[in-house]
């Protein structure tokens, strides 16, 4: 399969994270976790940027009104538009040691978001629903990443990285309810981390994978079907964009030591491939 991987902006992120396709501005938004820091690319004029929130950010969605919807250190939800930082939920009194990771925005605007685990106790998956009030999901996590809707929003695909799986649950679109967990996808060490992920426009399951230079594709059945190498070992997410959806904008992790995690380490790539399209990613309604 004939594709194009080109190297759009490298600001050396050590965790390089969370791309976000931005459809009112046309841009696609990312994080640095560790720094931390956020940055935007814009295609048309082919400019990107740094910004600082003033916070760790670990992960967040595009509000309908256009805000980003971010999901901080301490258990710590904000929208940022304009310059300007307006704090939604203050903390989580059970995450103040910790930080929420990826997040995902449901079809009817909730957004199921994960936190990262402490030196005591395992990560946690919470669901914020539109009224703003928050409900723990699920305990025991390992580490707590990418989510997506399969085609026809029955399940849910959410991944535990350090358990080496990609879990498939039963999803109810009405309540945002999770039931009947199940495995889509099982390795080995051998395949690195699976991180971030996305479906595209045909159910395929995308799969970005840390430790393993990396982005997998996988079909509804958890088959592997195809394999794209990175110049990096730190492959973290992935996420479509563009007007045509057919752009896929991974990141990479470990810019700080790139002489042992590869020249691409901690960049923004575009991945364009013969045939693939993605969807649009669902808005978060959050009412403020």
């Amino acid at each position: 399969m004939e594709y194009e991987l080109e190297l759009i902006a490298d600001y050396a992120c050590e965790c390089g994270e969370g791309p976000l396709w931005h459809p009112m501005e046309k841009r696609v938004y990312w994080l640095d976790i560790e720094n931390p820091r956020m940055f935007w690319y814009e295609p048309a004029t082919g400019r990107h940027a740094q910004f600082d929130v003033g916070r760790v950010v670990g992960g967040f969605t595009i509000q309908a009104d256009g805000a980003l919807l971010l999901f901080m250190d301490r258990g710590s939800v904000a929208t940022w538009k304009n310059g300007k930082l307006r704090t939604i939920i203050e903390e989580l009194p059970e995450e103040r040691e910790t930080r929420f990771n990826d997040v995902f925005a449901d079809s009817r605007g909730r957004v199921f978001c994960g936190t990262m685990p402490t030196r005591d106790r395992p990560g946690r998956l919470y669901r914020l629903d539109r009224d703003g009030s928050i409900h723990k999901l699920l305990d025991g996590i390992s580490c707590s990443n990418g989510m997506g809707l399969t085609l026809d929003r029955k399940c849910l695909y959410y991944t535990d990285s350090k358990a080496y799986a990609i879990y498939l649950f039963d999803y109810d679109e009405a309540t945002g309810q999770l039931s009947n967990q199940r495995i889509f996808v099982k390795h080995g060490p051998e395949d690195g981390l699976p991180d971030g992920m996305t479906v595209d426009a045909q159910g395929n399951v995308w799969s970005a994978h840390w430790d393993s230079s990396c982005l997998i594709r996988y079909d509804r059945n958890g088959k592997e079907t195809l394999r794209i190498p990175f110049p990096a070992r730190k492959v973290s997410s992935v996420i479509f964009g563009g007007d045509d959806y057919r752009d896929m904008y991974v990141t990479t992790a470990g810019g700080n030591n790139k002489a042992e995690e590869g020249q691409g380490a901690g960049a923004l790539f575009r991945l364009r491939i013969s045939g693939v399209r993605g969807l649009p990613e669902y808005l978060s309604r959050i009412l403020l």
